[in-house]
């Protein structure tokens, strides 16, 4: 009776908000665990999980995994709308099971919070973790990144010694989750440099997690990633499974690489653009082999996937091209900005930070961002502005980074933001933190027909 009445109580209200017009994505779950804490465990029975996790790329990754399914013929459910908490992931598996408890699918994507991993791993059959990478994150919940370590391996360790591990192995802090486990692992990465002139931080992971001593590098991609090596211990980046072996073309829209898929090479196109995106569609293809997925169709899910929601989402309005990419740490930011900067054309720029419980309280992280690079492309950016709850701090920011007062529009009304940044038909580049993504999806949602952020 329990279960009856949890699940009735998170379908109910999953109804109620998505009829008001809200997502209806955590709320839910969280009525429901009230009722039955182990509602989760319950639901998640008999489904095999890939759960995907870590800093950066998860819910990209995961859109790009559930298309691998699709052509590869396997039937399955997913939290699309990246409400990857326990409360989100309880509302997603309960809108696709039974009153009763039981789930409609054999096989669901999950996308999960390194934080939350750690509950969520008791609770679901897990039979594959792809770990996208680890790099420092929202400082009021995670801390120092030795937590985010922590949470991630204590959720291995729950699992059962059949899953099998899918690890960046470009990322050495990641690599370094396989020590002491007895599971499979699956690396993947990529066996190159991804640009001519690569900005190398490794302020995240400068020394060996062994031995502490100095990283080298053979070649570099972005933050810490990359060909790394010790001299002092011998700790160093494992070969790849599954690899990108050359990049043939990174291009606004999408990208052209070569894949390597254990022994055998594709041409692949991924359609998205940035080379961090590359990450997400390789850490997609080593989870796709582990589940048996033909090559043939796991190169045509590269292509064919549909984008996810503020992740290079593009939308027209007023004759102008609007792209949506969601900023929420450093690194992440960084490449974002990168892309933007080889962006040659003219835009307008703008970037909306909120500083609410999704986006991280504490926003000391943007003084940790280089907005100084954005002076290569000053010519380039017909209109700055700035919005979101912080919109202020944003200023200031960006005033340390140069840019006069003068230059920079703060506008906190997103109705009249978007009048102001379309009305010209440039395009625009909209760089939000969630919440602040969510807010400017529904302003636009009023002006033009779009998906649901849950759809």
């Amino acid at each position: 009776m329990k279960i009856f009445f949890a699940q009735l109580l998170c379908k109910l209200f999953s109804f109620l908000l998505r009829a008001a017009g809200r997502g209806g994505t955590n709320l839910p779950g969280r009525i429901a665990l009230r009722v039955y804490p182990d509602l989760l465990g319950v639901l998640g029975k008999g489904v095999a999980v890939t759960l995907i996790t870590g800093t950066n790329g998860k819910t990209t990754t995961s859109r790009i995994i559930e298309e691998c399914f699709f052509l590869g013929g396997i039937s399955c459910f997913s939290n699309k709308s990246g409400a990857n908490l326990l409360t989100g992931i309880t509302a997603a598996f309960s809108q696709h099971s039974t009153l009763r408890g039981k789930c409609r699918y054999h096989h669901a994507v999950i996308e999960c919070d390194e934080a939350a991993f750690k509950n969520v791993s008791r609770c679901l059959n897990i039979e594959t973790v792809v770990v996208t990478n680890v790099f420092r994150d929202q400082l009021d919940r995670y801390g120092e990144i030795t937590h985010t370590m922590d949470c991630i391996k204590t959720g291995l360790m729950n699992c059962h010694q059949e899953t099998v591990l899918c690890l960046n192995a470009d990322c050495s802090l990641t690599v370094s989750l396989a020590q002491g486990m007895q599971n499979r692992v699956v690396y993947y990465g990529i066996d190159t440099s991804l640009y001519e002139n690569a900005a190398i931080d490794l302020s995240d992971a400068a020394y060996c997690i062994n031995c502490n001593g100095k990283y080298i590098y053979d070649y570099a991609t972005f933050g810490h990633l990359g060909g790394f090596r010790c001299r002092e211990c011998g700790y160093a980046r494992p070969r790849a499974d599954v690899a990108v072996e050359k990049i043939h073309r990174l291009g606004d829209e999408s990208s052209e690489i070569e894949l390597r898929i254990f022994e055998s090479i594709y041409r692949a196109r991924i359609n998205l653009p940035g080379g961090y995106n590359i990450y997400n569609a390789v850490s997609a293809a080593a989870a796709a082999t582990v589940k048996g997925i033909a090559d043939a169709a796991i190169v045509n899910a590269l292509d064919s996937f549909e984008r996810s929601f503020g992740r290079a989402e593009k939308l027209e309005l007023n004759g102008s091209d609007i792209r949506i990419m969601l900023v929420k740490n450093p690194t992440g930011y960084n490449q974002v900005l990168s892309f933007v900067v080889n962006a040659s054309f003219g835009a307008n720029l703008v970037l909306a930070l909120n500083d609410r419980l999704a986006d991280g309280t504490d926003i000391s992280w943007i003084w940790d961002v280089d907005f100084e690079m954005l002076h290569e492309i000053k010519d380039n950016i017909r209109g700055l502005y700035v919005s979101g709850d912080r919109a202020n701090d944003m200023a200031l920011r960006l005033k340390y980074a140069g840019f006069p007062e003068s230059e920079v529009r703060v506008i906190f009304d997103y109705g009249e933001l978007i009048s102001e940044a379309t009305k010209d038909g440039l395009p625009v580049f909209i760089l939000p933190t969630y919440t602040a993504m969510l807010d400017l999806r529904m302003a636009l949602s009023k002006l033009l027909p779009m998906k649901a952020f849950y759809e």
